[in-house]
């Protein structure tokens, strides 16, 4: 079989389509861009982030270009405390081991509960899968537009990475506020330790902030992040009790 074909006709097929001038050539142009944005670009950084750290982030770019402090530092999943994998789990998406990227129970209850209260604003149903296809891809601008695109690279990302791999990249993705983007910048700057060195209080705190990282605080909290971190240890119990998390531990 002749591996490097499809490879020719593509290029081929790219060739042709920027050669040329008029309003004909620029639509095939635009097309060749959005074909090889929408499923190679991804596809192939997707392979590569499966084994290799991700460098940064377009969030993080947006924050460096607007002058704004950015600290990184990737872990490997076994640099970072698994109580805060658990905290997560308990926090964010308690189905993360048994969905394929789409909590639908969650989805029906948000939607329920807007059809209840229409004046409110329809309340977040994303699993961690979204939530890391979205900090690894897109900028943090609400748009329908976003939210297809991020349904589609969930897919993609759930088919071409293991759970672990998922639970890790949103462990160094996520914003934890004030310019600490993932577990290491978030446990240096709110604890003064590393991510591997995280109690579970300490974790569970970092997990009740993600809702609003920049507004609530780790460090000397409010009655409502202190309320939450107890609800999310016992709900870090429930994940232990229940081995919610055992698709990362395969």
């Amino acid at each position: 079989m002749d591996w490097g074909r499809p490879f020719r006709a593509a290029g081929n097929f790219a060739s042709r389509a920027w050669r040329g001038t008029g309003w004909k050539a620029w639509v095939k142009r635009i097309l060749v861009i959005l074909f090889v944005l929408l499923i190679p670009a991804p596809i192939f950084s997707l392979l590569v982030f499966r084994f290799l750290p991700v460098p940064f982030t377009p969030q993080m770019v947006v924050g460096v270009l607007s002058g704004d402090a950015v600290r990184y530092s990737w872990r490997a999943s076994w640099e970072i405390s698994p109580t805060l994998g658990k905290a997560v789990i308990g926090s964010e998406d308690q189905n993360f081991c048994r969905h394929h990227g789409f909590d639908w129970i969650e989805i029906d209850r948000a939607i329920q509960s807007h059809e209840r209260h229409p004046k409110r604003r329809l309340r977040g149903a994303s699993t961690i899968s979204q939530q890391t296809a979205r900090s690894l891809f897109l900028v943090p601008v609400r748009s329908w537009a976003r939210k297809g695109l991020e349904a589609y690279l969930t897919v993609l990302m759930e088919f071409l990475w293991p759970k672990e791999r998922i639970l890790t990249a949103y462990l160094n993705l996520v914003d934890w506020g004030h310019g600490n983007f993932g577990a290491e910048a978030a446990a240096q700057s709110y604890f003064g330790k590393s991510a591997a060195s995280l109690t579970a209080a300490e974790s569970a705190r970092l997990a009740a902030i993600l809702p609003n990282p920049d507004a609530w605080k780790a460090v000397h909290p409010g009655p409502y992040v202190s309320r939450r971190t107890g609800t999310l240890m016992s709900r870090m119990h429930e994940v232990n009790r229940d081995s919610l998390d055992w698709c990362v531990h395969q």
